[in-house]
């Protein structure tokens, strides 16, 4: 069953009106697949049970920025030693 947007679209719209907000939310990421070049069957087949969409100012300022995670294997650097920061050679006097 292979649908156009518009059957999506008033699809979404109907359950919408209906409150049932489940198959609203499944049209319209069937919608968003199709549109980012994804095919009907395969908008169809697709398994968005684990897709969320992160919610906009949820928590305050930057929340609707994506968060990066740090690639596989990836160790942060050293922190330096609290012993050495600070400890520089002095400074000569300015002839003036």
């Amino acid at each position: 069953m292979s649908e156009t947007l518009h059957d999506l679209q008033l699809k979404m719209d109907a359950a919408a009106r209906a409150l049932d907000f489940e198959e609203a939310k499944r049209c319209r990421d069937k919608i968003s697949l199709i549109r980012g070049g994804a095919t009907a069957s395969q908008a169809e087949q697709a398994d968005l049970l684990g897709v969320e969409r992160q919610q906009p100012g949820a928590m305050g300022l930057g929340t609707s920025q994506q968060r990066v995670t740090p690639p596989e294997g990836w160790q942060p650097p050293p922190k330096p030693d609290p012993m050495t920061s600070g400890n520089t050679a002095p400074r000569k006097p300015r002839k003036g």
